[in-house]
């Protein structure tokens, strides 16, 4: 496998580690905030999308979609935020966002600033799903 010393993502799961396959991982990231939020991470060190073969690109957003409708049937999103930035952490990962009408962010990217005060009460409810959506992302293995 190949890694590089000075990433991260490289380095560590990158947060909640729910599914592992040889290709790619899924981990859960910035539950208290935004519940659901996952990232798929490549686990060999590539910058790039297309540092892959066409195989495994096609793989790979097979996984992405996957993980994409789980956490849209357990999270019931508004809408789903898919991005692949890599600018901050030039390791090959696809950030996967639930966002809702009401969520501190909406319609501004999370990274953006806070259009409104946090629900506390909307967001407690999602965070009861996350042991449902890390045992429906756990379920994965089928992908690899």
């Amino acid at each position: 496998m190949h890694r590089l010393p000075s990433c991260p993502l490289c380095e560590t799961d990158g947060g909640e580690l729910v599914w592992m396959g040889d290709r790619a991982r899924v981990i859960l990231v910035e539950a208290e905030r935004f519940p659901g939020f996952c990232r798929v991470v490549w686990n060999d060190h590539a910058a790039e999308l297309t540092d892959l073969d066409e195989a495994d690109q096609a793989w790979l957003m097979r996984l992405v979609a996957r993980v994409e409708r789980v956490v849209r049937e357990v999270m019931g999103p508004d809408k789903v935020n898919l991005a692949a930035f890599g600018n901050m952490v030039p390791h090959l990962h696809w950030h996967i966002i639930p966002r809702y009408r009401w969520d501190t962010h909406f319609p501004e990217a999370v990274w953006a600033a806070p259009q409104r005060n946090a629900d506390a009460a909307r967001i407690a409810e999602l965070q009861t799903r996350l042991p449902t959506l890390r045992a429906a992302l756990s379920a994965l293995g089928a992908a690899d």
